[in-house]
């Protein structure tokens, strides 16, 4: 909120002056009112370390997260080429490969990829879209230094609690919002279901079907599927609602079956058809390959878009830049250290202390070290995992991350914030204007995951530049 000389940056500026009339009090209250409303909407996350599917309201922190229209205009613009990259690979890979016959990027990061799937070579989908919904996890470490953390191309989660922490908020400061323009994100379900009937397949009707298919309320995103499927007026299904026949996917109803085109599935690969797959999987749609393959129904994500996010995979999303638009990559990566390669590993192992170590098909913030504040012990049990199998992870520099207002213990204060900015891509490419923010809420801690106990604020775009 503060530049260095301690004066308020011009795009707080407005809701600076707003907090100087506002209390520690009244910042508690609203902060009580916030947690009523998630409540009563039923707004939880699962924390699985606290032992089983534990339930529970994510944190809500609530001082917004404000960003500049032209710092926004550089991540929104680095996002979408980035989307793009990853979708023409994903294309190129089930295709021709020619990324791997360049010598860019080694087959065996792709061909022995455990998210590779070899059912999809030569599967060609509607508008060559592989990855419909992304969410690029970004951090900022300097004024116009943002970097990509993680790209998030199969299931990605949290969208929701996007849209719902802006509704809260204009309930709480409805005078902020009527003092200065902010970007809506309202209208986030619309694009989405615009987005997945623009990739309906040619046997769709004027009016195509889409679903969205739930593992079900045990899900920890079970919330969010829920929330998308009302908001988009689609049906939500589990997948002992959905049947192939004669090569179509069907939706059994009351009053008959019912042809669907597009399935918006929420759940991973291997439980998606239990024919081609994991047979014990009770989850999915027998034979839903089958009709992928022949062009009768479309899923988004696609399979096989999880070799495009793993850990691994993206150290080589500059080059896919370079490779498939010709341009430069707008977003930074993180230096990366793949443990595979000895040197690399030598590297790591001699500065743990210093490093996060990831696995490469690791989610939701589980199975890290974060080396500073890591034991010995636990750095050489850890180094222990890693000898066991070191293609399995990566490391990374521990960054100092920016910082961002929050309100925590009575106090304003500052606390380090991510941000996932969601891309759509169907008809064409786009974001959604300010994205998810993540907060640690433990002071000094650089986890901001739901799944790990951080929590969440909204983030506001501002239309004009301050």
């Amino acid at each position: 909120m503060l530049e260095p000389d301690g004066s308020v940056r011009p795009s707080y500026a407005d809701f600076a002056e707003l907090l100087k009339s506002l209390s520690a009090k009244d910042l508690d209250a609203k902060t009580r009112a916030a947690e009523e409303l998630f409540r009563r909407l039923g707004i939880t996350f699962a924390v699985y370390t606290e032992g089983g599917s534990t339930e529970r309201l994510i944190p809500f922190d609530i001082i917004p997260r404000i960003i500049d229209r032209a710092e926004w205009d550089l991540v929104q613009r680095g996002c979408v080429q980035r989307v793009k990259a990853l979708n023409t690979f994903l294309y190129d890979i089930y295709h021709d490969q020619e990324i791997l016959n360049a010598g860019l990027i080694p087959p065996e990061l792709v061909l022995r990829n455990s998210d590779f799937r070899p059912e999809m070579m030569g599967v060609d989908l509607p508008n060559d879209v592989y990855a419909h919904i992304a969410g690029i996890d970004l951090v900022r470490t300097g004024e116009k230094d943002f970097f990509v953390l993680e790209d998030n191309v199969r299931t990605p989660s949290g969208v929701s609690y996007l849209l719902e922490n802006r509704e809260v908020m204009m309930r709480l400061f409805p005078d902020a919002f009527a003092n200065q323009s902010i970007s809506p994100v309202g209208n986030y379900s619309e694009r989405l279901l615009e987005n997945l009937r623009a990739v309906a397949p040619p046997t769709a009707s004027d009016d195509p079907v889409v679903v969205l298919l739930t593992p079900g309320r045990y899900n920890s995103a079970y919330f969010e599927h829920v929330f998308l499927a009302e908001q988009m007026g689609v049906e939500l299904v589990e997948g002992s609602d959905l049947f192939v026949r004669e090569g179509f996917v069907w939706m059994r109803t009351t009053e008959g079956p019912v042809k669907v085109d597009v399935v918006y599935r929420r759940i991973d690969d291997p439980f998606t058809d239990p024919l081609a797959f994991r047979s014990d999987s009770v989850l999915g749609i027998a034979g839903v390959l089958s009709a992928v393959r022949s062009g009768t129904v479309n899923l988004a994500n696609a399979m096989g878009t999880g070799c495009a996010d793993d850990k691994a995979m993206y150290t080589y999303v500059p080059r896919m830049i370079e490779f498939y638009l010709g341009e430069h990559a707008i977003l930074k990566n993180v230096d990366t250290w793949m443990l595979r390669n000895e040197q690399d590993r030598k590297h790591v192992f001699a500065n743990m202390e210093d490093l996060v170590i990831k696995e490469v098909h690791g989610s939701g913030g589980y199975g890290m070290l974060i080396g500073p504040a890591s034991t010995k012990e636990e750095r050489e049990e850890y180094k222990k995992r890693v000898e066991a199998d070191p293609s399995g992870f990566i490391a990374q520099p521990t960054l100092e991350l920016s910082t961002a207002p929050t309100f925590a213990n009575g106090m304003i204060v500052p606390r380090h914030v991510d941000l996932r900015p969601f891309v759509l891509s169907g008809k064409d490419t786009s974001v959604i204007p300010g994205g998810l923010t993540r907060v640690a809420l433990r002071e000094g801690s650089l986890v901001v995951n739901s799944s790990q106990g951080g929590g969440t604020k909204d983030t506001w775009v501002l239309e004009t530049a301050k």
